[in-house]
């Protein structure tokens, strides 16, 4: 009687004939009689299907999180009852299914050591959590380019200059397994501060000349974190391929550096900025920004359009490009300029006259979140 109530309300609310849901309703009764509740659920979580649910993740809008939340949800509690050891290993699906999180460094080891000995590529996708659709991106290249993909969740300390940029930074671990699964991940490495950093940290990598203007002025000490802990990464991963956003322009620039001069085995590879529709560049901290804060933010995109208008038309002075971009960040209220920059692309110099590739950088606070921005431009 209580099936076929829900039997009939289904097919109530999907304005199809009863009759139509009888059969699968007469065939999930012989299943239960048959088998017992628990293994006679059929969905992709309790078969353990993480190929059609990876695709269901993935038609999901990844910035709507009650969405991915509720989906969550669904599949802890249908894991709840039916986690068998003949459909599933917990380990497999801590969190949701699909992916597999790994919080130690030797086993993370173990299982790429284990995969390249079967001849498989490496991708990593190196994320301090909090994943966005610009993440997913990174994740569905390296997906579609490697044959195991692991993407690392690791609020780092060493690159916060301030203890309260740390504790605010967003943090949810069951939303990135989510997305992490969507986009195609095998693992998701999200080792504890411990894990990373054993003892206190004695060994500093840093990157001079590309390092030092820039992010290097308004946060001090910033890259050597970054530097240090993408060493440290690449030191657990071991030969791969490593997939970043341009977003971080100098970031990548500084880990490419760290790349070549110490002959690591790792082919850097940059990814183009993912963008909402308004042009605001996807970030982990848009989701410190109020509405009115959120609106406000576009002006770091408008002024880096201006700056790319201003070249088209024919000029070539940095400071001239600067200043364009400034005015325009100056023209709204709710933001602060930081810094606004005309550079050569290839090692982030300010020449006497732009030319060749060419990256327009600006930085900016908005109320209190201060988000940075940049775009390409070859002239």
């Amino acid at each position: 009687v209580a099936l076929m109530g829900q039997v009939e309300r289904a097919a109530a609310g999907a304005g199809v004939p009863l009759e139509a849901y009888l059969e699968l309703a007469r065939g999930a009764l012989e299943n239960v009689a048959a088998v017992g509740p628990a293994a006679a659920l059929t969905g992709p979580v309790a078969r353990g299907d993480d190929a059609t649910l990876a695709r269901h993740l993935a038609a999901l809008d990844v910035t709507e999180r009650e969405a991915y939340e509720a989906m969550v949800a669904q599949a802890r509690r249908l894991l709840a009852t039916a986690v068998t050891p003949a459909m599933y290993q917990r380990e497999k699906v801590a969190g949701v299914a699909g992916v597999v999180v790994v919080d130690r460094i030797a086993r993370l080891r173990k299982e790429l050591d284990a995969a390249r000995a079967r001849g498989e590529s490496v991708g990593l996708v190196p994320t301090m959590g909090y994943l966005h659709d610009g993440h997913a991106a990174l994740i569905r290249q390296a997906r579609a380019e490697c044959d195991v993909v692991v993407v690392t969740d690791f609020v780092n300390p060493l690159q916060f200059g301030e203890p309260a940029d740390l504790e605010s930074y967003p943090r949810d671990l069951d939303h990135d397994a989510a997305v992490a699964t969507g986009a195609g991940a095998d693992f998701l490495f999200a080792p504890s501060v411990d894990e990373m950093y054993p003892e206190r940290v004695q060994t500093t990598v840093r990157v001079a000349g590309v390092s030092e203007g820039l992010e290097g002025v308004s946060r001090p000490g910033h890259f050597d974190g970054v530097a240090t802990v993408v060493a440290k990464l690449f030191a657990v991963a071991g030969p791969c391929r490593a997939y970043f956003g341009e977003k971080d322009f100098q970031q990548l620039a500084v880990v490419r550096r760290v790349v070549a001069d110490l002959s690591l085995p790792v082919d850097v590879v940059g990814c183009a900025t993912v963008r909402e529709p308004d042009g605001l560049a996807m970030s982990s901290r848009n989701v410190r920004l109020s509405p009115d804060e959120r609106r406000a933010a576009t002006v770091l995109h408008r002024a880096l359009a201006a700056g790319a208008a201003a070249l088209e038309a024919g000029e070539r002075d940095p400071s001239v490009i600067a200043a364009v971009m400034a005015a325009a960040i100056a023209c709204e209220p709710l933001a602060r300029l930081d810094y606004a920059e005309a550079v050569d692309a290839n090692d982030l110099s300010v020449p006497d006259r732009l030319s060749g590739d060419v990256r327009l950088l600006v930085a900016a606070r908005v109320g209190t979140t201060r988000l940075i921005d940049n775009m390409g431009v070859t002239i």
